[in-house]
């Protein structure tokens, strides 16, 4: 018996040939917080990478609101969406990280992000046409940390060292991740962006995700994922990325995926996936969440056009990405079936 405790999640089918396999753990939860499906090691840590975006936005707007200034009132709207997002670097984004930047009496130059190539395709061709390099601003964290200088300068903290674990911010931060998970963090590293990243299980993941959409309304909570779900070209990009077109289809629904084959999804009413791929590709992360919701009774038909990923040959489709079969094969076990 084999002893890979992970499950089949998604396969990739080429001209009906099997032609690659994703495995790892996702965590369905009702609106209850019980546990509904369960496949893989969904207790396992995780290191949320931007799926944690969400959490760390919400660190910044408790932690800005009780300051004072231009900087304490910022996040707001598309600021804040942003600030909980992985933007793709095109010009409307670059000007709400400088409005945020400016409110706090900083530029750019006080972001502690890599410099980096836009994602959005575009700008990235129009930027090289014209003889310009790459940009911490551009950089898709960019309104993370724009967010973070904002909290700091609201609070009078230091701004030059906000990225390590031990400032004021970053405290914060943990201990915001730690009480929405309703779990302690596991492990504390570096993110590509190089901001502190916080591990804790997949099933406190979920938790995070879950406390967001079932805040009361007017909570710090609540307004964080109101400005993703009003803003959600502000938290991805106006075409083609995952988390933008999944609170576009599917009404009400709060999703933030993140580097390594990671993603969030809750809908309005809190039932709640998440998703950790073990290989580390996202590609097939937004129909794996899709297909474990509707295994647990979650209307997703909003959103059926996103359980498909299209695999291409010569330029058509030939094949597609989509969830493996038989989800009920890791869901939790009832005393009734004992």
């Amino acid at each position: 018996m084999s002893t890979f405790p992970y499950a089949e999640l998604a396969r990739v089918v080429r001209n009906g040939f099997v032609e690659s396999r994703h495995h790892g753990s996702v965590v369905v939860l009702d609106p209850s917080g019980e546990v509904t499906l369960a496949a893989g090691v969904p207790d396992e840590p995780v290191l949320p990478r931007s799926t944690l975006k969400p959490v760390q936005a919400l660190a910044c707007l408790t932690a800005a609101t009780a300051g004072t200034g231009p900087a304490a009132t910022t996040l707001v709207g598309p600021a804040l969406a942003i600030a909980a997002g992985s933007h793709t670097g095109d010009d409307r984004h670059v000007a709400v990280v400088r409005d945020v930047l400016a409110a706090a009496g900083l530029t750019e130059d006080a972001l502690g992000c890599p410099v980096d190539w836009p994602e959005d395709e575009p700008t990235r061709e129009r930027m090289i046409r014209d003889g310009e390099g790459r940009q911490r601003i551009r950089m898709n964290c960019s309104g993370k940390h724009a967010a973070m200088l904002a909290a700091c300068a609201a609070r009078s903290w230091s701004t030059a060292d906000y990225l390590d674990p031990a400032h004021p911010l970053q405290r914060e931060v943990a201990a915001t991740v730690a009480r929405l998970a309703g779990t302690p963090v596991t492990t504390v590293a570096v993110d590509g962006c190089g901001a502190p990243l916080f591990g804790l299980p997949l099933t406190g993941l979920a938790r995070t995700f879950q406390a967001l959409v079932r805040a009361p309304k007017g909570s710090p909570e609540a307004r964080v994922a109101e400005a993703m779900r009003q803003h959600p070209e502000y938290v991805g990009g106006w075409h083609g990325h995952p988390n933008t077109d999944l609170m576009r289809a599917l009404r009400g629904a709060l999703a933030k995926g993140g580097a390594e084959g990671v993603l969030g999804v809750a809908t309005a009413d809190g039932h709640t996936v998440a998703v950790k791929v073990v290989d580390g590709s996202p590609r097939a992360t937004t129909a794996i969440a899709l297909a474990a919701l509707a295994a647990t009774g979650v209307a997703v038909d909003g959103a059926a056009g996103l359980r498909r990923v299209p695999v291409l040959g010569g330029g058509e489709p030939v094949g597609a990405i989509t969830a493996a079969p038989d989800w009920t094969a890791g869901r939790p076990r009832t005393e009734k079936e004992d």
